[in-house]
């Protein structure tokens, strides 16, 4: 649930940015016959604002889910995105500055609790989970992610339906001024911001209730009589401690991040999974934040200046919601169904060089599907989501999460993950430049931009093992062996069969 809260935050802001801009820059675009928009500054703060939060909520929070436990600052995320959420729908003062101003500070202190939601909820479930099913249960952590785009889009065109429908109102064409719905377009967007904090919220007393993780408690508490606690309330089952097991896999454990020791074992393995999702979010981030400048590109949508503001509201998210269900949601559950059989590696080439491919092909033939062919278009546009999710989306989430040891993981995890909002910022300060015109020539370069970004990370993905079918112990080292680091041999892409090794029974879970 709170990556389903994530989600709906980060990305509900894509179905009310114009909105905005109808609302509180209604002259910005004088003479032209069309409706105000955001300047270009303006619409990439507000968009982007939420993305800088979560980078640097990723960096804090991952860091102290290491130093103070992953529980006890687990809550303190939920707490941030409700109340943030809330604050992002109010406003200090009537001015357009003072709307815009107060929604900004208040996303950017929700970015910042979603941030902190990744390391943790990332490592916390890796630690819970059997090495079975450990790949399936990280990705469907993340697959919640697809839940809340969706909800994003639904609740607004829920919202708008509804508000349209007591509200009717000639297009912009017809009347510029009652157009504009005041004040039901102004309630509309502040409800569906507000909204995001109900889950977040309704969450809070199960995410109390959590044990710190066994793994956590043994390795860097030392208490292996604590943690086998812990895991008999949640397994129900007796379960003894080993602390000589314990201590030699705290030994094996102590190297901090900075030291040759972590360079020489995972050096590469970060590096590795910092450019997949770097590269990744490049892509990713860019079709979300830019479909509604798509959207009418595939016919989804029709012109600004022939609805009303409400109107225009619903079919960009009837569009945002009709793609997640059809293009983004699929993908995720088909990783959750096939990463313990498949391999993340192997999820992640495919992933990476599908995108790459159909992006290729709507950059190259962007004005023949953009006149002739919307609906060979939209499947194109679709399957790329497609592959996102059943390819490196999810996987760059659940790889930082196998690969580190338990003392260093929730960093290293943020490391990545913030790494990724880079890319994010990538996609929401540089490319959404090139698309929010909307003219062929920059959509076109945009789409090549973002296919040559996906091939890169093909490459990239060759320095991240495969995790399938091992302990974290044994992918780490904590077992005292060598783990997976560089003099690993190439064999470790491909788990061999009937690996028995097991972690100490405090540990199992």
């Amino acid at each position: 649930m709170g990556f389903f809260t994530d989600a709906y935050d980060l990305f509900c802001i894509s179905t009310v940015s114009k909105l905005l801009g109808r609302l509180y820059y209604p002259y910005s675009n004088a003479g032209s016959g069309k409706p105000g928009t955001l300047p270009v500054p303006v619409n990439n703060m507000v968009t982007g604002v939420a993305l800088v939060g979560t980078l640097m909520g990723q960096l804090v929070f991952g860091y102290f889910g290491d130093k103070l436990g992953r529980k006890r600052v687990y809550g303190i995320t939920l707490v941030l995105m409700a109340v943030c959420a809330i604050g992002s729908g109010l406003s200090f003062g009537t001015t357009h500055r003072s709307v815009i101003g107060t929604l900004c500070f208040f996303r950017f202190l929700l970015g910042f609790g979603i941030g902190g939601d990744y390391p943790l909820s990332a490592t916390i479930m890796s630690e819970y989970a059997n090495k079975k099913t450990r790949g399936a249960f990280i990705a469907a952590v993340f697959a919640m992610q697809g839940v809340g785009i969706i909800f994003a889009g639904l609740v607004s065109m829920v919202v708008s339906g509804i508000l349209l429908r007591y509200n009717p109102a000639p297009s912009y064409r017809e009347d510029p001024r009652l157009s504009a719905q005041l004040p039901a377009a102004d309630y509309m967007w502040r409800i569906v911001l507000m909204i995001g904090a109900f889950p977040a919220l309704a969450t809070f007393y199960w995410r109390m209730q959590m044990p710190e993780t066994a793994r956590y408690t043994a390795l860097i508490d030392g208490n292996a009589k604590q943690a086998s606690n812990d895991m008999q309330k949640v397994l129900e089952i007796t379960i003894e401690d080993e602390a000589d097991k314990v201590a030699k896999f705290r030994a094996a454990n102590a190297y901090p991040l900075l030291s040759k020791e972590f360079a020489r074992r995972h050096g590469l393995h970060l590096l590795g999974t910092t450019t997949t999702w770097f590269l990744l979010d490049i892509a990713f981030y860019s079709q979300n934040l830019t479909q509604k400048d798509i959207f009418p590109a595939i016919n989804l949508t029709g012109p600004a200046e022939t609805m009303n503001a409400l109107r225009e509201v619903f079919v960009i998210s009837r569009a945002m919601f009709l793609v997640a269900l059809l293009g983004t949601f699929p993908g995720y559950w088909v990783t959750v169904a096939l990463i313990d059989k498949m391999g993340r590696y192997l999820i992640q080439l495919l992933g990476f060089f599908m995108m790459s491919l159909f992006m290729l092909l709507m950059g190259v033939k962007y004005e023949y599907l953009k006149d002739q062919n919307h609906f060979l278009f939209a499947v194109l546009y679709a399957l790329t989501f497609f592959f996102a999710n059943f390819g490196p989306n999810s996987t760059t989430f659940v790889l930082p999460a196998e690969l580190f040891p338990t003392r260093v993981r929730s960093t290293c995890h943020a490391i990545s993950a913030a790494s990724g909002k880079a890319g994010a910022l990538v996609a929401a300060f540089g490319v959404q430049r090139l698309t929010l015109k909307g003219d062929v020539k920059h959509m076109k370069e945009a789409l090549i931009i973002l296919s040559v970004t996906n091939m890169l990370g093909f490459f990239f993905t060759f320095l991240v093992p495969e995790t399938m079918g091992r302990s974290l112990e044994e992918i780490s080292g904590e077992d005292g062996n060598a783990g997976m680091g560089p003099s690993a041999d190439v064999s470790s892409r491909f788990p061999p069969p009937n690996t028995e090794w097991q972690p100490p029974p405090s540990m199992h879970a």
